[in-house]
């Protein structure tokens, strides 16, 4: 079942995406040669429980981190370490918070001082990727609009969209209905109403789009190590169109 979510329930879910995006703007700028992943985990935890709200990660159906911090070939769900960042690195940053039982995501790739004109492509086409699929995000629209906008750009731009891993509704619970593809024919799947929130996320190979886990049991990664990028908003279906819940 799809949530509608009331304008109350709304600005609760806003709530805690105004946080998430808070810290994750905060952990984009200390992402920097020489610091480890474990810091960028430290450090979201200290400023999440400044304001009183908890991150969402740690524990989740075991999951170790307070965040994921996911450095090259990694797609999604790296494990923050004592992994210590390099420059030309690039590392995709996850942020998940839970305040008064409603629930924020977001996430960025972002690279670590002067990265390649490769992996800066990369990037750029990713972002580009999120938004093109949130502009689908509309009252009347089918959930695979989105999907295929997402596929459609990153294609023609000469990447790959990893096809085991999803985005999805978001509220009351961390992952709620829907799933949502990056990939698929436009048009199918259920109507798009007002009241329903999403995490919308790309999640892009560089090379091929096969991913495999690495023993840790979380940890994706592009098969053929490839670089991989994910981005990330939670949005409000609205009248006036989407809107952007994690944006500061």
């Amino acid at each position: 079942m799809i949530n509608i979510r009331s304008r109350e329930e709304i600005a609760g879910i806003e709530k805690a995406c105004r946080i998430a995006a808070e810290i994750l703007d905060i952990l984009k700028r200390e992402a920097r040669a020489g610091k480890s992943t474990q810091f960028l985990d430290d450090a979201a935890q200290k400023i999440c429980a400044n304001k009183k709200a908890r991150l969402a990660f740690k524990g989740y159906r075991g999951f170790p981190g307070n965040i994921c911090t996911s450095v090259n070939d990694e797609v999604v769900h790296g494990i923050p370490s004592s992994r210590i960042l390099e420059k030309g690195d690039i590392v995709g940053i996850d942020v998940g918070v839970c305040c008064n039982g409603f629930y924020g995501d977001t996430a960025a790739t972002v690279g670590v001082e002067s990265i390649s004109s490769e992996a800066k492509k990369l990037l750029e086409a990713t972002e580009a990727a999120l938004y093109k699929g949130i502009e689908k995000a509309r009252e009347g629209n089918r959930l695979s609009d989105i999907s295929h906008a997402v596929q459609f750009y990153v294609e023609s731009r000469g990447y790959s969209v990893v096809r085991e891993l999803t985005g999805h509704g978001i509220g009351r619970n961390l992952h709620e209905e829907p799933g949502i593809p990056n990939f698929g024919p436009p048009g199918k799947g259920p109507v798009l109403k007002k009241g329903i929130v999403l995490a919308i996320e790309p999640m892009v190979s560089q090379g091929r789009k096969e991913i495999t886990i690495l023993d840790n049991g979380w940890t994706v990664v592009t098969r053929d190590r490839s670089l991989a990028a994910h981005f990330e908003h939670t949005i409000s279906v609205d009248s006036a169109g989407p809107r952007i819940l994690t944006r500061i």
